[in-house]
């Protein structure tokens, strides 16, 4: 019971720690939105204090609308600094827009006319205007659902303010009209642009790591093929009748390497043969006494990421065989339980042969098992006196 209780209690905190990291990423994130919507709240009301506004009195709710649209048009400019600073052609535009809202505020102020049409349009020139600066994209992606949106709730300001008789009128007609619509797609508009700024980052990381991937793929170790070439060199010369059977094993490796390597998935059968040939290719090296087993009893027909394997027999013989003078052994085997593909590898070595490799062909093993199934293998590595086992299981991919 303590147990189970201990563990509830890791997951639990495991999951805060995890929850916690992505709150502060966000926050760190979309910090400049956050700061300009605190800011606004004591720009209004200093504003309304010297009258230069007109806050309501008895609508909180008209408040804080207005204050997130204007805190997130305040913050685009803050969000975007870095991309600005590049760019002095759009920070004459947006110098130029700021000059325009001043006017529109100037036009207000001289004509004292409430919800004055010249000065509404002109504010709209001047946040759609921003926001296309700022955010180009994303505007040109989504105009026609902001157009949809914006575009009846003008006309209809326009017909009430116009059409509708006197100033009097329109102003009993507004009392019954929450004009504070106008800003409320704002936020939603604002949560969109935030997804798709997640979806471009998921992209990106699922592109870096399929780059990345490629790259793995091809620092398998070729120190391999140059010694098999140098082997098949001196059966050439010798005219040994296992020359045609090294080229055409060596022949088969090259080609999987090249073009089944590149591949997403493979069968467990395309890859059992590929390290048959392998063993075969260095028994035929070997004049010395050498032991080598590979027992296989699993469904060919599963897939897996292809040259997963290879490393791990590679290490078995550089830093195996080729360390002992005599009764060296390599026993393989691949098989499955349920919903894991188990491949383990067991061989002796010589204790006193100090390695001098730094491991990178495991490195790149983990790597690659880090970005293909994440969570769903296990590598495990035991060395033991003279012996060393390697256990890797990976999740069942039909």
């Amino acid at each position: 019971m303590l147990i189970l209780v201990v563990s509830i209690n890791i997951l639990v905190n495991t999951g805060l720690h995890t929850y916690f990291c992505s709150m502060v990423q966000f926050l760190n994130k979309y910090k400049a939105f956050f700061i300009g919507v605190l800011l606004m709240f004591p720009i209004f009301y200093a504003m309304n204090y010297f009258g230069l506004i007109l806050l309501p009195k008895n609508n909180p709710l008209e408040i804080i609308i207005y204050t997130i649209f204007w805190g997130i048009l305040v913050a685009l400019p803050i969000y975007n600094y870095s991309y600005l600073k590049t760019k002095k052609r759009k920070v004459l535009y947006v110098l130029g827009l700021m000059a325009l809202f001043f006017v529109a505020l100037f036009i207000d102020s001289y004509m004292k006319m409430p919800d004055n049409p010249v000065t509404f349009i002109l504010l709209m020139v001047f946040w759609f205007g921003f926001a296309y600066l700022l955010i180009p994209a994303f505007i040109k992606k989504y105009w026609r659902l902001i157009a949809f949106i914006y575009g009846p709730l003008f006309l209809y300001f326009l017909y009430l303010r116009l059409f509708t008789g006197n100033l009097e009128t329109y102003l009993k007609i507004k009392e019954d009209f929450p004009f504070y619509l106008f800003f409320l797609p704002i936020p939603v508009l604002f949560l969109i642009w935030v997804f798709e700024q997640w979806k471009w980052v998921q992209n990106l990381k699922a592109d870096k790591a399929k780059a990345e991937l490629a790259m793995l793929r091809t620092q398998i170790n070729p120190h391999f093929f140059f010694n098999t070439l140098n082997n098949l060199y001196a059966l050439t010369v010798k005219q040994s009748e296992k020359a045609p059977e090294v080229i055409l094993k060596l022949s088969d490796m090259m080609r999987y390497t090249i073009y089944e390597g590149n591949k997403e998935m493979v069968t467990l059968e395309e890859e059992i043969e590929y390290l048959n040939n392998y063993i075969e290719l260095h028994k035929i090296r070997y004049k010395k006494s050498v032991e080598i087993t590979f027992n296989h009893k699993v469904n060919t027909s599963l897939t897996i990421a292809p040259l997963l394997y290879i490393i791990l027999l590679e290490n078995a013989f550089k830093h195996g065989i080729e360390t002992l003078a005599e009764d060296a052994f390599i026993h393989i085997n691949l098989t499955e339980e349920t919903g894991f593909i188990i491949f383990s590898i067991e061989n002796n070595f010589d204790p006193n042969e100090i390695s001098s490799s730094n491991g990178i062909g495991l490195q790149n093993l983990k790597r690659r098992l880090s970005l293909l199934y994440k969570n769903k293998h296990e590598l495990q590595i035991d060395v033991s006196n003279s012996l060393y086992k390697t256990t890797l299981k990976i999740a069942k991919h039909a």
